[in-house]
């Protein structure tokens, strides 16, 4: 505790009491009750009239116990033992954020708190369906608000040549989107929708806080299902994920219904990568992810978006049979806050 919550003055005075020769100056208690007056003369040492207050030990008055005190007491309490302990104390208080220090924040009200319910509930007004077009043909992904006027996050691969961007809300609302900045790198992308405001912007947590085993949830627009919503486990982490960075590639897996071919373990799935090609470390789940899930979120049981979908196993190459087998791997949520400033600024690798 660096701060005391007891007012100015409070408890910092010797008794008045202390003894025969106390000085005359001397402050007094302002929880002790002021000596009756006194006649002239020299009475110094007799005993004041009625009954009188017995000092506690050690000469000084007890100091009240109230609600002051115990406020004090609670905290010093959680200043010792940790972030575990003011956590809980904020449950108790009916908070929907955990406590000051941690990374994380619930989204989730307390109430459906690790539900997938209340996780789908939560974030399905900030996970969009993205429609592309381009001389290629068009394609169909996902995307996260990340403000409240219409930025939006999804896969390069996703708006990679459009030369137009359809994104439908939630709500089904309708907007033109114009492409911010793109990282091929990465597979990032920044959108911004075109006359939005007032949109619900979702909260982008901690990736590096996240383990194996953590319970996920992802949503997005699978074979254009707007706001589907999946569940699964984080499988592994740091996985080392190599996609395309060829545009014309690219465009050729839009053709295709939109798989997104990748390399993992020396092994290409989905199709070919090509020569030009990108490695980022991902994290891998078991959540179901299908064509139309990439640059959706991936979510975790407080409402924090933790990654960006962005490739998926497919035991066959048509689309049309195509199916989640459980491998499914997301952009790690802090790449891409180190990615955007870059992004914002226009950026177009």
């Amino acid at each position: 505790m660096t701060e005391s919550l007891r007012p100015n003055g409070e408890y910092e005075h010797a008794n008045p009491y202390q003894g025969p020769h106390q000085h005359a100056s001397s402050p007094v208690n302002p929880e002790w009750p002021p000596p009756p007056a006194q006649p002239p003369g020299n009475h110094a040492t007799q005993p004041l009239p009625g009954p009188q207050p017995e000092p506690p030990h050690g000469g000084r008055p007890a100091r009240r116990r109230g609600p002051a005190a115990l406020l004090v007491a609670v905290a010093i309490v959680a200043a010792a033992v940790g972030g575990g302990t003011a956590y809980g104390i904020q449950e108790l208080a009916g908070g929907d954020t955990v406590a000051a220090g941690s990374t994380s924040t619930n989204v989730v009200p307390s109430s459906q708190k690790g539900t997938v319910s209340g996780v789908a509930k939560a974030v399905s007004p900030s996970i969009v369906e993205i429609n592309a077009t381009s001389n290629a043909g068009s394609s169909t992904g996902s995307g996260v608000i990340i403000t409240d006027d219409g930025e939006i996050i999804t896969n390069n691969h996703v708006v990679s040549g459009a030369s137009s961007v359809k994104v439908t809300t939630n709500d089904g609302k309708q907007y033109t989107a114009e492409v911010v900045g793109t990282d091929s790198k990465k597979d990032l992308a920044l959108i911004k929708l075109k006359d939005a405001a007032g949109l619900k912007a979702a909260t982008l947590g901690d990736s590096d806080g996240v383990g194996v085993g953590d319970q996920v949830v992802a949503i997005g627009s699978p074979e254009g299902l707007t706001g589907t919503v999946t569940s699964g486990i984080v499988s592994a982490l740091d996985r080392d994920v190599t996609v395309s960075t060829d545009e014309g590639r690219q465009e050729q897996q839009q053709r295709q219904g939109g798989q997104w071919p990748f390399e993992f373990g020396g092994q290409q799935f989905n199709g070919d990568t090509g020569s030009s090609t990108t490695t980022y470390k991902a994290i891998q789940t078991d959540a179901s992810l299908n064509p139309g899930n990439s640059g959706g979120a991936l979510i975790d049981m407080n409402g924090n978006i933790i990654g960006i979908n962005s490739a998926m196993y497919s035991a066959t190459e048509s689309s049309a049979s195509a199916g989640s087998v459980g491998l499914g791997f997301a952009i790690p949520v802090n790449t891409v806050k180190a990615d955007l400033p870059g992004l914002r600024a226009g950026a177009s690798n």
